[in-house]
């Protein structure tokens, strides 16, 4: 973060320095460039702009195009006319323009004075290109982005085919660790199975600008999923390669390239991008009592619509699958010979099936407290926990010191290991960090505890654990288009009742 400081710092000093010179050039007071709002003017007016442009300078993300308009006018004023010059001019302001002011062989031209410069018609196209491209990488990378909904881990709060844009700007946007990379492509180029999309010769640490706010309990919020970070390129994200290892061994599983492919690894920013409902933040304790989520021991108040798996006994008949459909169930069912379902409802869909007369009685599918399940996290027989009845845990919040012993190391381990980088080691009933023997851990970052609202069927932080600060994208906003993959165009297709919705 002081790095990032630095260098911000150090490359704004040096743009101002560069404008100072170039004002002079151009007559006018090199100190005009430090008065906000002013120099803007005064910018409009060396490069001949109309005075109008000045209302798109004071529209957010709009002024940051009329910026990168105005450097490459500036360079026009200096004879910069090739493609090279203007992209070096726009990418690298902090150096360029230093140069052209205080280089004495730069000289400053009126624009009104120049001989218009011709493009030709592929110049033309390639400019549009260009510019179309950076300007929306810098909205997608910075300001928002659009997100489409691949699972029904959120449903019923948000559907499968739900096309929705993600706000980075809510949390605050983040530089990326991979600079490098194809435009408008996560992790893998178009048409390939596993060539990365990415380079890997930059691969700047984790920074986070000023947001908007803070994650609160309940936003939506899209983070990249934590247990990517090593994954088989045959399951890809669908499947997580920790489980695999868990389950067969680890050289069960790098040696079957047959069945997993390669074992590769990715930067933080190119993980998979999931959704949850973010149930816990930095500091609060989380359990769940058969199905019921409390947070600092109080239930929670989710404003989305949480889904559960029911047992339904019937009088025999079978359920009229249209009657679902009017409750709008999508999750698959299981009859048995006996006429029980077992169907995913949600509080709204429960009541109305109810009313089936030939649904004879409903009880929750509730995995008992004690039964432990080997997949949820911390992975540990002495946490004796499943997806219903869970913790009590504790959310790590950045600064806060923990004791650590061999009993809670397994809550800690890929914190203190993997996300904060550290080499942790237990070892004869002792904990080495770095080498050092210690029984306390302060922690670098925040932490959250993410949860889909289809809760059995979400894989989430009760499989996975933590989600560290640095994989968080942004927050969900509004869903723009809903589709059915399931229905035609002419037959439903289109939910435009979530048309137009914020995620809530």
């Amino acid at each position: 973060m002081n790095l990032y400081l630095i260098l911000s710092f150090l490359f704004t000093i040096a743009t101002f320095a560069g404008l100072w010179g170039i004002f002079t050039k151009a007559g006018e007071a090199g100190w005009k460039i430090l008065v906000p709002f002013y120099n803007l003017y005064i910018w409009l007016k060396i490069v001949r702009k109309p005075l109008w442009w000045y209302i798109f300078l004071l529209i957010p993300f709009i002024n940051v195009f009329v910026i990168l308009l105005l450097v490459v006018e500036i360079l026009k004023c200096f004879k910069k006319y090739s493609l090279l010059e203007q992209a070096a001019g726009v990418l690298f302001p902090f150096i360029y323009l230093p140069y052209l002011a205080f280089s004495k062989e730069e000289k400053y031209h009126d624009p009104n004075t120049l001989q218009p410069f011709r493009k030709t018609a592929v110049r033309e196209w390639v400019d549009a290109i260009i510019f179309a491209v950076i300007a929306a990488s810098i909205i997608r990378i910075f300001f928002f982005e659009a997100y489409t909904i691949p699972t029904s881990s959120m449903e019923k709060s948000l559907l499968v085919g739900d096309y929705l844009f993600v706000s980075k700007v809510s949390f605050g946007p983040k530089v990326p660790n991979t600079p490098l990379s194809f435009p408008f492509v996560h992790h893998t180029l178009p048409l390939t199975e596993s060539t990365k999309s990415y380079l890997e010769w930059v691969n700047l640490p984790y920074y986070r600008f000023p947001g908007f706010s803070s994650i609160k309990n309940m936003d939506v919020v899209v983070f990249n999923y934590p247990d990517g970070d090593t994954l088989s390129t045959k399951f890809q994200s669908g499947a997580s390669y920790y489980l695999f290892v868990r389950r067969l061994g680890r050289d069960a599983v790098w040696n079957n390239k047959q069945y997993f492919g390669d074992i590769i690894a990715r930067p933080v920013d190119k993980r998979e991008n999931f959704i949850k409902r973010c149930i816990g933040i930095p500091g609060d304790s989380i359990q769940i009592i058969d199905r019921k989520v409390l947070i600092n021991g109080k239930e929670e108040n989710n404003p989305g619509k949480r889904q559960f798996k029911y047992l339904v006994h019937t009088d025999g008949n079978p359920i009229n699958p249209i009657n679902l459909e009017k409750l709008d169930i999508t999750e698959k069912f299981e009859a048995d010979n006996n006429g029980n379902y077992e169907i995913v409802l949600s509080d709204a869909a429960l009541e109305g099936i109810k009313q089936f007369s030939n649904v004879k009685s409903i009880e929750p599918l509730i995995v008992k407290k004690g039964l432990w399940d080997p997949d949820i996290f911390p992975f540990d027989s002495a946490y004796r926990w499943n997806v219903d009845n869970f913790g009590p845990i504790w959310v790590p919040k950045a600064g806060v010191t923990v004791k650590i012993n061999p009993s809670n190391i397994m809550l800690y381990k890929r914190i203190i290991g993997v996300f904060e980088g550290n080499k942790l080691l237990v070892q004869n009933g002792k904990i080495y960090i770095n080498g050092k023997e210690a029984d306390t851990y302060t922690f670098k970052m925040n932490y959250y505890w993410m949860m889909g609202d289809n809760r059995h069927n979400s894989a989430d932080s009760r499989y996975w654990g933590f989600v560290p600060e640095d994989h968080v994208v942004g927050k969900a906003s509004f869903v723009w288009l809903s589709l059915d993959s399931n229905k035609t165009l002419f037959d439903g297709k289109i939910r435009w009742s979530k048309l137009f919705h914020f995620v809530h």
